[in-house]
């Protein structure tokens, strides 16, 4: 959905260049791009219809504000009003309860609900410092126990024993007893899907809502599943008073219309976004900024939110004073350099949070051969003796060879690491004492500048 609207959306942008007001003859141009890129997406149908009337009702005879064209007037009001349609803003995980607070996770077989069990307790253990028990109630699926207790383990949360011989509700009641025994912050409660919707499936998770009488339910649904995340909704919805959704596998090629069809749907807010199958691969869900990346806008604060997780300042401040101190720049710390890189997530993540226009140009193809070159890179050096990191110019023909055939690469592209590690380690010389100051000026970047205190 993303590509498709800001594609479309960028197009009619440039078309309306130059026109003074918004009319209803471009406002209806603009719509049925608007239109299109929606049902292209999966949005049902009276989601699309609804949400269509709402920008063109805010949309008609408004004055370009400022210095804004039409074209931009209006991606601002459909951006407002995607916003709105998916929620607006953060919907809080509701943990207000007499210990332990119960949340039970809904859905259908194959919408990830396991894996999403152990990313949310990994959260609620890292960002809200929970302790938290999770239990199975899935007795039908092979191994599903065994599943979720390998991805709670993962997630360094504690899990509660089940087995396929029990009913569900007897698992909920022996869960719900020990995690209130043990002084368990939140119980998470992994059930039973099925493929599709049947009467057995809404009577057995009836049954566990009414034993457990969670604070949260959250209904799981893959963000791949288009139209069929709305009926599956509807069922679940009058089955259950569900009190929120987790979307799975947005981070997949996905035409992305159960984010906007659900929430409207369910009328329950979307409170997080499954990001990348990685055990922290969890979002809160921001319905502002997944509208912002829907519209190509990107998202700065997801990026920037990234690299702070990703970056180990201990470790950057520790190269900062060595540097300063002169002890210099050595292949282990350019190893520190790339491995950091790879804590955020790779390249292809972080360019995925730029706008449109910016991560166009950056191409998959680049990024790709970019991200290929840095797992290179690392390999050479994990080649290396801790003596060649140390003092790397020690390292000759003999050594090229061998470090080459360690790594399985050409001695050329030894070569030429050693060589971008030079001029990394220039840079760094430059950097010590005041250097970086003299390095700025040279190139120009103080021009015009006043001098402050303290700057050579």
């Amino acid at each position: 959905m993303a590509s498709a609207l800001s594609d479309r959306l960028s197009r009619i942008v440039k078309e309306m260049r130059g026109q003074a007001r918004i009319t209803e003859s471009n406002v209806s141009d603009m719509l049925r791009e608007v239109r299109m890129a929606l049902l292209e997406a999966d949005v049902a149908l009276p989601v699309v219809r609804d949400f269509i009337a709402r920008v063109k009702d805010k949309a008609l005879g408004q004055d370009v504000v400022g210095s804004l064209t039409p074209g931009q007037a209006l991606v601002g009001i459909v951006n407002r009003e995607l916003a709105a349609t998916m929620g607006e803003g953060v919907a809080d995980i509701n943990l207000a309860a007499q210990p332990p607070a119960v949340i039970l996770m809904a859905g259908l077989q194959g919408a990830g609900k396991t894996t999403t069990t152990a990313k949310l307790a990994r959260h609620l253990i890292e960002k809200r410092k929970k302790k938290v028990l999770t239990v199975s109630g899935d007795v039908y699926r092979p191994a599903a126990i065994e599943q979720l207790k390998t991805v709670t383990a993962q997630a360094g949360a504690e899990w509660f024993p089940s087995t396929p011989d029990q009913k569900p509700a007897d698992i909920a009641r022996a869960a719900l007893d020990h995690a209130r025994r043990h002084h368990f912050d939140v119980l998470l409660v992994d059930t039973a899907g099925r493929l599709a919707i049947d009467e057995a499936l809404m009577r057995e998770i009836r049954e566990l809502h009414a034993v457990l009488n969670p604070v949260e339910t959250l209904f799981v649904v893959d963000a791949m599943q288009g139209q069929d995340a709305v009926n599956t909704a509807k069922a679940f919805k009058e089955a259950l008073p569900l009190t929120g959704i987790v979307l799975t596998k947005l981070d997949g090629d996905s035409r992305g219309g159960a984010a906007l069809s659900v929430r409207a749907i369910t009328g329950a807010p979307i409170k997080f976004a499954g990001v990348s199958e990685k055990i922290d691969g969890l979002e809160v869900f921001d319905a502002d900024r997944h509208a912002q990346r829907v519209l190509g806008m990107g998202d700065i604060l997801a990026l920037v939110e990234q690299v702070t997780a990703g970056v180990d300042m201990a470790s950057a401040q520790k190269l900062a004073a060595k540097v300063k101190s002169g002890e210099g720049f050595d292949l282990d710390d350019f190893l520190g350099q790339l491995r950091q890189m790879k804590q955020m997530g790779g390249l292809s993540n972080l360019i995925d949070k730029l706008p449109a226009q910016m991560a166009a140009k950056a191409g998959t193809a680049d990024l790709s051969r970019a991200e290929k070159d840095i797992r290179r890179k690392e390999g050479i050096i994990c080649s290396m003796t801790p003596a060649e990191r140390r003092k790397p110019e020690i390292i000759k023909a003999t050594r090229k060879r061998r470090i080459a055939a360690g790594a399985g690469v050409h001695v050329q592209e030894v070569n030429r690491l050693l060589k971008e590690f030079e001029q990394m380690q220039g840079m760094m010389k430059k950097m010590k004492g005041g250097g970086l100051m003299k390095m700025m000026k040279r190139m120009g970047g103080m021009k015009g500048m006043p001098k402050l205190p303290g700057m050579g």
